[in-house]
Parts: structure tokens; sequence; C-alpha cells
């Protein structure tokens, strides 16, 4: 399990063979354990597989994340911060969906191969959050303080996930709204 952020900010949809551009100091450690491990596996034959999920939600999150964080904040009438506007867009995918996916990949994914776990939809974090206040009948304006950009922060994450659909036949089935 690795992470999109290896890639840093993206501009147009990725495969699995885009090269690494991190912006972070975290994303620069995955990035390089992600090398490692291949290097393992191209001359040793270590038997790893790579996964890059796009923003996973879901039952038993962590309530740090966006979605439980803003569900939180929004019915306890606390401020949450949305550093840059909200400005930087994701694609949120569901834990179901997320395992069904891992499931295809330990079942018939190829070694040394990596792949994308995401869904086709992007969503700017502001509208999530907006999306969520109208599910819980408040106004977000009520609890949304916008906050100036932090350094290194990726403005997307578009992960093509085209190679798991096509080669494992995987698709997502719920969407951000039902989830």
């Amino acid at each position: 399990f690795t992470t999109p952020e290896v890639y840093g900010s993206t501009k147009k949809w990725i495969k699995e063979n885009n090269l690494f551009f991190p912006s972070t100091p975290y994303a620069n450690s995955r990035s390089t354990m992600d090398n490692h491990l291949l290097m393992l596996y191209r001359n040793y034959k270590f038997p790893v597989i790579f996964t890059r999920a796009s923003n996973v939600f879901g039952p038993g999150q962590k309530l740090y994340r966006i979605i439980p964080y803003t569900i939180l904040c929004a019915l306890n009438r606390k401020k949450l911060y949305l550093v840059g506007g909200g400005k930087s867009e994701r694609s949120f995918i569901d834990i179901e969906d997320v395992s069904n996916a891992l499931y295809k990949i330990c079942l018939k994914g190829k070694l040394g191969a990596t792949y994308h776990i995401s869904t086709n939809r992007l969503i700017k974090i502001v509208d999530l959050v907006k999306l969520i206040s109208n599910k819980l009948n408040i106004n977000y304006k009520d609890f949304v303080i916008f906050k100036k950009e932090n350094a290194g922060k990726d403005l997307a994450y578009k992960l093509n996930s085209n190679k798991i659909r096509n080669e494992l036949r995987w698709k997502d089935n719920i969407d951000l709204d039902t989830g």
C-alpha cells in the first residue's frame, strides 16, 4: 500500500508508470521505499505489488480525515479550517470498493506491477464540505474558516484506474453521495 503523493500534484489523469515528483518529506520517503522495493523485485524477484488508492473513506476511518472531521465539526459547531480555501481536488473511494480491488489484486495481480485504485470523479474539498453540510442541513458558512495554503500542498491526485478496471475487471460501485 503506497500513496499517490509520490507523484506530487498532477495536472492530468496519470497512469501507473508516471514519474515520481514528491513534494513533501512524507511523499519523498514513500517514493524512496517504492523504488527500493521495485529494485528488490527486479534484482531478486522479491514478491511485491504496489497499490495507490485515492482518498479512502468509510466506517472506522480516523476522525481527523476530512469526511468524518467535517461531520464532527458541523454537528458540534466547531470551526473547520479549510487550508487553501478548499481548492484542492481529490477522488474519494469507499473502503468496500478498495477492499474489492485489493482482493482482485491479491488473486490475479502481477508481481512487480502497480495498480491505481480510484474513482473517475474529482471533487474540490470545499465542494465536499458543502455536500456534507447539505446532507446535515447545516450551512457550511456557519463553521468553515478559510486559510492560506500550506507549503508543499498538492492540488490534485488524478489517478487513472483503467489498468485495474481492464486487467482485473474491477469497478467502483459506491459513489461518494451514497457512501
